[in-house]
């Protein structure tokens, strides 16, 4: 499994520890500058809101982005310093602490999914018109053995399927559209904005919502940290939450400042972002709700054994 391979060529980094040299800032913080590595995704909005609107800067924090492809791919930057804070789905959080290459903790929310965030996707000439029919067929996802596979997995289930019954085929998100009409893959998974460029421009059809029933109000992903981090820079660490917590209120209450920061770091136009169905953003981690994602690794076999999340809370035991 790639992923497991990634996290697992990080083993001798985290014994050599995070490295980077902090500096104190003007707010008595450990380290006042900080290297924050996130996808280009809606979910994120709170981030440039809270770069642009100062809150990170009242906190004495100031907050570099850095775009990556993917949590896991990023996870070995988490671990050697090159990144203080990852924007990760938290089934590449708990893969590595599950594997036992990393004890990360998470500081943050980032999204809950909403209905219209996340979507199955079918061509629009393409006779799969409900869940049974992928027996056999092809289904694009962004990562191998991650959220994407886990909840279509989770989605193959209602319809009295196995995960082995389709074959998941890896594709950038922003060729997703392009592998969906050219037959590469039967269906695909495509996040927002992606679904609705591929609704307008191809005729893409929606087959199903991706998080629904049991993954219904899915925690998606959130800001982490490694363990050695937080506890080397604990007053870094909480002024970056204080200012997260603003910004993200921010996002809540006025869908429009989000919509216009994340015009700032995708290549998304703003005729797509107002199309847009944002609302998925927390200001706080559910203990409970992030307990599901662990429950449903261990039920498909992302974890061999039951992860209690309270291990990867900043405060264990609290949410």
């Amino acid at each position: 499994m790639r992923i497991r391979a990634l996290l697992l060529t990080v083993i001798a980094v985290v014994a050599a520890g995070c490295g980077g040299d902090p500096t104190t800032g003007k707010a008595g913080l450990e380290k006042s500058t900080i290297t924050l590595g996130m996808l280009p995704l809606p979910e994120v909005a709170p981030i440039q809101i809270g770069i642009d609107k100062g809150y990170f800067e009242a906190q004495g924090l100031t907050v570099k982005v850095e775009i990556i492809q993917g949590g896991a791919a990023a996870m070995p930057d988490l671990l050697s310093g090159k990144l203080d804070v990852l924007h990760s789905n938290y089934v590449s959080a708990m893969l590595a602490a599950g594997l036992g290459v990393a004890k990360p903790k998470v500081i943050g929310e980032a999204y809950v999914a909403q209905d219209g965030n996340f979507v199955l996707m079918t061509k629009r000439d393409s006779p799969i018109t409900t869940l049974a029919h992928l027996k056999g067929k092809k289904v694009g996802v962004n990562t191998l053995n991650n959220v994407a596979t886990l909840a279509v997995s989770a989605l193959l289930k209602t319809a009295g399927l196995a995960p082995d019954d389709v074959k998941f085929v890896e594709q950038p998100f922003p060729q997703m559209a392009g592998a969906l009409d050219s037959g590469l893959v039967d269906a695909a998974v495509l996040p927002e904005p992606f679904w609705q460029t591929a609704a307008k421009d191809s005729g893409a059809r929606q087959l199903s919502e991706l998080f629904t029933a049991a993954t219904a109000k899915w925690p998606m992903a959130g800001y982490v940290v490694t363990d050695q981090f937080a506890q080397q820079h604990p007053k870094t660490v909480a002024a970056f939450q204080r200012g997260l917590q603003q910004a993200t209120t921010t996002a809540i209450s006025n869908s429009a400042d989000a919509k216009a920061a994340i015009l700032k770091y995708t290549k998304i136009d703003k005729a797509t972002a107002d199309l847009m169905r944002l609302g998925g953003y927390s200001t706080s981690v559910d203990k409970d709700r992030l307990q599901r994602v662990a429950d449903l690794m261990l039920e498909f076999g992302y974890l061999k054994e039951k992860l209690d999340v309270s291990s990867l809370l900043l405060t264990a035991g609290t949410s």
